[in-house]
């Protein structure tokens, strides 16, 4: 383990099918004024919706609902929120729905309060929040960002074309408490459910691709990673099934709650890419991760040889008698890629709606990290994108 680091991460979590019956334990320890935050109302249709209000009106809260959060939450949306929450003197945001709504809580958390422009502040100066922020509570419903444990917030400008997540520095930021029940999952589209599990896995790809010292967080990496596999193959076959889906969500949880970037640089340009090209499509961010992660893989390979064979080794478990690095390293790479083409992920980003006119534009709009094994130029950027359609 290189380096210094604090460790700090205040969410509570409750987890199993009775998870949500210390939902109201929670709500007791805040103020009567709830803003409950929504998606594109599949929670009506598969009854959460129902559960989750009847405990707010059990306990006495008043609910002001803001519904029509959508997968790529966009600045307009963050200022309706803003305005919600500002005029209704809220006391509690309550995300019900996947990390898209936990972020989206999250982004308005730190604006309600805030005297500036809150794209201008946080997505475009990164600055921190100067001003008081509300308490923000999740209950899950789909699983891949780990938004629930973390104090990440995207927020999409389609004006701009830029697609910027923002990890707030402070831990208040994170979740007060979320509520796990796999159960909550089982209504997914299969198309959301694999686009979720390969958020996860490079999640913890994007923890892992760094660093060369002996390091604990990439032994833990490497458990997550084979475990999600594992279940991986068995929830595509059957998604009721509550073993693997149960993993699948511990999994997302602790693949970004911060705990494997310790004693990391830690990489994240699958994720600046894959936001970028979401900013120019608005496709589904898993399924943007994947359309793009090979053709980087393959480029920084040659700069980070030595993790990529452990990485084929220990998660792919590639047979090296024989073989030189860059053959083992190779093979590794496949084995993710037959992986990926089983679960059904979009393998390019021509089918999400990017094309070659639009590269030039994806480019200029991904920001370039230094933590990974080979800091991009920006005509490498351009070629990963070439190679991804």
């Amino acid at each position: 383990m290189l380096g210094n680091f604090s460790y700090e991460n205040p969410t509570k979590l409750y987890f199993g099918e009775d998870a949500l019956e210390n939902l109201a334990g929670e709500l007791a320890k805040y103020g009567k004024n709830v803003q409950l935050i929504y998606g594109g109302g599949s929670i009506k249709k598969n009854g959460i919706y129902d559960k989750v209000v009847a405990i707010l009106k059990e306990n006495g809260k008043n609910i002001f609902e803001d519904a029509g959060v959508m997968p790529n939450p966009t600045v307009e949306k963050l200022y309706e929120g803003v305005k919600i929450a500002r005029d209704n003197k809220v006391d509690l945001l309550l995300a019900v729905g996947g990390g898209s709504c936990c972020d989206y809580a999250k982004a308005v958390s730190v604006s309600v309060n805030c005297k500036e422009d809150p794209w201008e502040k946080y997505y475009l100066k990164f600055e921190e929040p100067t001003c008081e922020t509300l308490p923000v509570g999740c209950v899950l419903t789909m699983v891949g960002t780990g938004s629930e444990m973390n104090a990440g917030a995207v927020i999409t400008n389609h004006e701009q074309k830029m697609k910027i997540g923002h990890v707030f520095a402070d831990a208040k930021i994170m979740p007060k408490f979320t509520i796990l029940n796999p159960k909550f999952t089982y209504t997914l589209p299969k198309n959301q459910m694999i686009a979720g599990i390969y958020d996860i896995f490079n999640h913890i790809c994007e923890q892992y691709f760094s660093g060369e010292d002996d390091n604990t967080s990439d032994y833990i990496s490497e458990g997550l990673m084979r475990g999600l596999i594992h279940s991986s193959r068995i929830a595509v076959e059957n998604p009721e099934d509550y073993e693997a889906r149960s993993n699948i969500m511990w999994t997302a949880t602790w693949a970004l709650n911060t705990l494997v970037a310790k004693g990391k640089s830690t990489d994240w340009m699958v994720h600046m890419i894959g936001q970028a090209v979401g900013a120019y499509t608005d496709a589904t961010h898993g399924m943007t991760l994947a359309a793009v992660s090979l053709p980087y893989y393959r480029y920084i390979m040659p700069y980070g040889l030595a993790k990529f064979v452990r990485f084929a080794k220990e998660v792919w478990k590639i047979d090296a008698a024989g073989k030189n690095g860059e053959q083992i390293a190779k093979e590794g790479l496949s084995a993710m890629e037959s992986w990926m083409k089983e679960l059904g992920l979009v393998m390019n980003i021509t089918e999400l709606g990017a094309n070659a006119e639009m590269i030039a534009g994806i480019t200029e709009a991904t920001i370039v990290l230094p933590g990974g094994y080979k800091v991009l130029e920006k005509d490498e950027i351009a070629e990963i994108l070439k190679q991804s359609l």
